[in-house]
């Protein structure tokens, strides 16, 4: 559906982004009063250039202080203006902060939505196992220097795996409604090693609210010896009430990047 550089066709055109942020200096994704969040100074730029206000639909958010590699987010440039996907990539990238970039931008249908779309994500946290922590990774990993168990955290992942009920591992949002389904399918839950530490991956056809770090602030429990594995069985697929209760074993949002978003069909 590409146009070219400089001729797309006048009209109303939905552009695709694919966006990479550093989440320290933000609020999150999600708008906010106080302006300082990646989806209100992307539409700040977008506005900015378009000379008219537009509003960015992304796949989803993500918290104060979490990062993303590929975040999405998909928005109508105005009828009648001649910029083709290269140009907005472009403009956009001088009038947002170095921490936000736009690694890319296309044409997608009109009927393409970047959350609507999406059949699932990615994620992955980082953990540093390093005796002390390099300052050039402070903000990006969990700094966790004794006592972690790899083995007994690759047992804790593997039992995430499939389609449970993960109501146990979300957190409530306080001022909106609570998702009556919390079954999501987790295809990946694994380790591996990642500089000076470990990297733990997960894919799954949808998160809910906290998700990822209640999975991996529970694994830690479990890897350094102060929860039992088969506590994890107890916490998943409990039935209505929550007898087992919920985790309550937070992961700080230092190591979180969101690495992608899938789509059935990118258009």
């Amino acid at each position: 559906m590409n146009r070219g550089r400089h001729g797309p066709k006048l009209g109303a055109v939905r552009l695709l982004l694919t966006l990479a942020y550093d989440g320290r200096p933000f609020d999150g994704w999600q708008s906010q009063p106080g302006g300082n969040t990646v989806q209100d100074l992307l539409e700040n730029a977008a506005s900015a250039i378009a000379k008219q206000p537009l509003r960015v639909h992304g796949s989803g958010r993500t918290d104060a202080g979490v990062h993303a590699l590929a975040q999405t987010a998909h928005f109508d440039p105005p009828e009648g203006l001649t910029m083709g996907p290269d140009n907005w990539l472009a403009a956009l990238n001088t009038k947002l902060p170095r921490t936000i970039r736009v690694m890319a931008a296309r044409e997608v249908d009109a009927g393409f939505h970047a959350r609507f779309s999406a059949c699932g994500k990615t994620y992955h946290y980082e953990l540093s196992t390093s005796p002390v922590l390099t300052p050039f990774r402070h903000g990006l990993a969990w700094h966790l220097p004794r006592g972690l168990d790899a083995g007994l955290l690759a047992a804790a992942l593997d039992a995430y795996r499939g389609r449970h009920d993960f109501e146990a591992f979300c957190a409530r949002r306080g001022n909106e409604t609570e998702a009556t389904d919390h079954h999501r399918t987790l295809t990946r839950a694994e380790v591996s090693p990642s500089g000076g530490g470990l990297r733990l991956t997960f894919t799954g056809d949808g998160f809910l609210y906290k998700m990822v770090r209640l999975l991996v602030g529970t694994a830690v429990q479990v890897a350094t010896d102060r929860m039992p594995l088969g506590e994890i069985a107890a916490l998943l697929d409990q039935p209505a009430g929550l007898p087992h209760g919920r985790s309550s074993h937070c992961a700080p949002a230092d190591g979180l990047f969101l690495e992608a978003v899938h789509y059935d069909s990118p258009s």
